[in-house]
């Protein structure tokens, strides 16, 4: 497989900073997959690699503000979001379901930081396959305390199959609610919330390996700068919902990213480089 010339070292410019900032806070709390758009953008940039992966989770954290600002500000009511103690309980078993997830954990981080976006491509479509099918989904009437232990475990599987870039968490999660039978706004929440010690743990884990192999050297103004242009854009994007455009979007995306991906596989290099 090739390599561009450029993953092992990452040498990001405030402005390649500041862009990946921008497509995190876009593209977190819409189901398009921001893990997918993020390891596109470093790969036609060079920037990918493990470097990569802890400057994305850093934008995961940025994004994360926007989830506690709602929260904060009174959008999401923890009181009548969890009319029943039961409604927490299913949340746990929804997370606990990303436990077995963590075995594959390393094949997860190869396929977002290898120089193969085949896989990208691949998941943006299933992404939008699941989009398009929820989209035609009956509405259901299930609320917070009418969720079972059943509906807990596939919506917590879906979000750990959601590790791969280019499937949607949010998307991922929300679908397989309305799958279930929840209400819409339901399964917009029940997802956000789960995504809160989702995104936390995942940064926590990437932060660790950095520091077990020693590789914390990075330009703290570039990190912080896209900490926080993911929180602002996170903020301001995070009330959009329709998933028909997204389905549509996705697709689009998934085919095109296939087709470089192949054209590289047959030229043995990265399309940019290919066309300097």
């Amino acid at each position: 497989m090739y390599r561009s010339v450029r993953q092992k070292e990452i040498n990001m410019s405030f402005l390649e900073a500041l862009m990946q900032g921008i497509i995190q806070g876009l593209t977190e709390f819409l189901p398009v997959s921001s893990s997918g758009h993020l390891s596109l953008y470093q790969h036609f940039t060079g920037n990918n690699g493990e470097g990569a992966l802890l400057f994305s989770a850093v934008l995961h954290l940025g994004t994360l503000v926007a989830v506690f600002k709602d929260i904060f500000t009174g959008k999401f009511k923890w009181k009548a979001m969890n009319p029943q103690r039961r409604a927490i309980i299913m949340m746990v078993i929804s997370l606990a379901m990303l436990i077995p997830f963590y075995i594959f954990k390393d094949y997860f981080e190869r396929a977002a930081e290898d120089s193969d976006i085949i896989i990208e491509g691949l998941c943006f479509l299933y992404t939008s396959v699941i989009l398009f099918i929820s989209d035609r989904c009956v509405k259901g009437n299930k609320r917070f305390g009418d969720i079972t232990t059943k509906n807990a475990v596939t919506v917590g599987t879906f979000q750990g199959i959601a590790l791969l870039p280019g499937i949607s968490r949010s998307g991922s999660t929300i679908s397989r609610g309305l799958f279930c039978g929840f209400e819409r706004e339901t399964a917009v929440q029940y997802s956000f919330i789960l995504g809160i010690p989702a995104i936390l743990g995942g940064c926590l884990l990437q932060v660790k390996d950095a520091v077990e192999q020693k590789a914390l050297e990075f330009d703290f103004v570039n990190f912080a700068v896209g900490f926080i242009v993911s929180a602002i854009v996170g903020i301001c994007a995070i009330k959009s919902d329709k998933f028909k455009v997204f389905a549509i979007y996705t697709f689009i995306l998934g085919i095109a990213v296939i087709g470089i991906g192949i054209f590289e596989h047959s030229v043995g290099m990265n399309i940019v480089e290919y066309f300097k």
